[in-house]
């Protein structure tokens, strides 16, 4: 399991554009099109961002690439709490993609209507039926200090969630109704990129990265097809043993 330091937020940043543009190249080559699931937080807003600027603006087939969200909060797209809303401004509203490619959680809906219908579209781009499960080329997914990722909470039901692609769930900042794919969506995934920054964040990582296993939802993000990365800046890498972290 890679895990890669960067020194600073931008450096961040950047090696995480750069590892989303290679995964886009690479799946295009291989299956005709890339298929992404992003997360909200301010943690990858800057990497939202450059995505929209060269070299990644050009690099990136944005044709042939479909846009998923992790998780959302049921809140309007106009709120500042909105993972969309947030990835409308940041890029999504600067690139050439088709509009049918952009796939935002359907929070205008009852939280459970709302997770069913993302099952369905997921399913509907993938060409599949249940209860085969899409393998979407790359999950980006954040942590949060409680050791949650996507909106999977600790000691919640979904968690033990084993055969809906898509639930509704509750918690969190703010603690509102929200959508979120579940571990066996996200497990199927080619490549799994945890994006992770600050000083706030550093107990937490040692905790998942080099604590008992099975203690905190993201330590439950095992691949069962692709590949599992961390990719931390100094801070939040700074509790961890030097030795178990590769420094860029």
């Amino acid at each position: 399991m890679p895990i890669i330091t960067e020194p600073d937020p931008d450096s961040l940043a950047q090696r995480g554009a750069f590892l989303l543009s290679r995964t886009a190249l690479e799946s295009v080559m291989l299956r005709g099109r890339f298929m992404a699931a992003l997360s909200g937080g301010s943690t990858p807003r800057p990497m939202h961002r450059l995505l929209s600027e060269e070299p990644f603006a050009s690099r990136i087939p944005w044709d042939k690439t479909h846009l998923f969200w992790v998780d959302e909060r049921c809140v309007p797209t106009d709120d500042p709490a909105s993972n969309y809303g947030a990835g409308l401004i940041d890029f999504i509203a600067k690139i050439p993609i088709p509009a049918d490619h952009v796939h935002p959680m359907p929070t205008q809906l009852d939280p459970d209507a709302g997770a069913a219908a993302y099952q369905e579209e997921l399913l509907r781009i993938s060409g599949l039926q249940p209860p085969d499960i899409p393998v979407l080329d790359l999950i980006c997914l954040g942590i949060g200090i409680d050791g949650h990722t996507a909106s999977l909470f600790p000691g919640h039901a979904a968690l033990s969630e084993a055969k809906r692609l898509v639930v509704p769930t509750r918690g969190g900042r703010p603690d509102v109704d929200r959508l979120t794919m579940t571990l066996p969506l996200i497990n199927n995934a080619g490549h799994i990129l945890f994006l992770i920054s600050g000083r706030e964040k550093a107990d937490i990582v040692k905790h998942v990265l080099e604590g008992p296993a099975g203690v905190f939802p993201a330590q439950m993000i095992q691949p069962v097809r692709g590949n599992l990365t961390f990719l931390l800046d100094r801070d939040a890498a700074s509790k961890m043993q030097g030795k178990a972290v590769h420094r860029s």
